[in-house]
């Protein structure tokens, strides 16, 4: 007995320093996803008026490059490797690829009649753009980068969100005051969720367990239980609010028409601060870490950061004209 356990210790611990050893060996000769992001350094700002995206370092907040994209960008997001950004240019019915790390644009795809939000599968890189004039939902692989399938959803969809397993993509669809809650495997409608009056931006939380929308016609934010499907309470923000951030335990909603940024704490689903910022805030994101808040003001173009803790804006860069960013832009 007592030389059976000792042999069943020996190969026990034998196991536990060879998984040790295979995953020093993938981390180093293979990446993964989350060390591939693990911090971010710069944010790419898509400029509406100007037709530019915008490169901007977070260390020296500065401009480093600007790219031109006609057909006034607005949508931006990241391949899970960050060397590929995916930009909607709605007059220009495109959505517009561009080489994150050549500063180049690498290719221009046609997407129905208004494609304005994208996000990006954190597993197979897909890339799902919601096509606001035909009422659906085009899905793009990335080896190909062809369009490969369209989901019809709701009337006019603008933003989209994937969860982080991957399992599920939404859609706010704001001209019929829902979210489309579609089977990432089998590109099917499985729910469509009532949400406030015309909701644009959706953001899900890390976990996976809850959406939020900015519904910019009944000035509130909806909080959706993903498992539950359904609407668990509107809070009340300032006037047109466009998106949302998460961090801290808080949510970060841009307010368009009153110049703030509404912080509500997620446990008391309350408004607790609202954070003055430049004219017209629009794409708004938080950091990995949720140490900042990086937020695009339309009007003052600008792009400015929140501190999450302290709630105070600690920066501002001067950016092209009309900044959007529309999604997730850090990189």
């Amino acid at each position: 007995m007592a030389f059976g356990a000792k042999k069943e210790r020996v190969e026990r611990a034998v196991a536990v320093l060879a998984a040790a050893f295979a995953f020093t060996l993938f981390a180093v000769l293979a990446p993964s996803h989350a060390l591939a992001q693990a911090a971010e350094h710069e944010a790419l700002v898509t400029s509406q008026l100007a037709e530019k995206v915008a490169f901007v370092d977070l260390a020296t907040w500065k401009v480093t490059a600007e790219i031109a994209v006609p057909g006034k960008p607005a949508g931006v997001a990241l391949s899970p490797d960050r060397r590929r950004a995916y930009v909607t240019a709605p007059e220009a019915k495109q959505l517009v690829i561009i080489d994150t790390q050549e500063r180049a644009v690498i290719k221009r795809i046609a997407i129905g009649n208004g494609p304005l939000g994208v996000a990006v599968h954190p597993g197979d890189g897909r890339i799902f753009v919601a096509d606001w004039y035909d009422h659906r939902l085009a899905v793009v692989d990335p080896q190909s980068l062809t369009v490969t399938a369209h989901v019809t959803v709701g009337e006019s969809p603008s933003g989209v969100a994937v969860s982080p397993d991957g399992r599920l993509v939404l859609t706010a669809d704001r001209d019929s005051h829902q979210v489309s809650f579609i089977d990432a495997a089998s590109l099917r409608v499985i729910k469509a969720v009532p949400v406030g009056e015309r909701p644009f931006g959706v953001t899900i939380d890390a976990a996976g367990k809850r959406a939020y929308t900015a519904n910019v016609k009944s000035n509130d934010v909806s909080v959706i239980d993903i498992e539950l499907g359904k609407t668990l309470a509107a809070v009340k923000v300032g006037r047109r609010p466009y998106a949302v951030a998460l961090a801290s335990g808080r949510a970060f909603v841009t307010d368009q028409y009153v110049e703030t940024v509404s912080v509500i704490d997620l446990k008391d689903l309350e408004v607790i601060k609202k954070i003055s910022v430049g004219a017209y805030p629009e794409g708004i994101v938080a950091d990995q870490a949720g140490r900042f808040i990086y937020v695009a003001c339309w009007e003052e173009n600008t792009l400015e950061r929140i501190d999450a803790r302290t709630l105070a804006v600690t920066g501002s860069v001067t950016v092209p004209d009309g900044p959007r960013s529309f999604g997730a832009f850090l990189r």
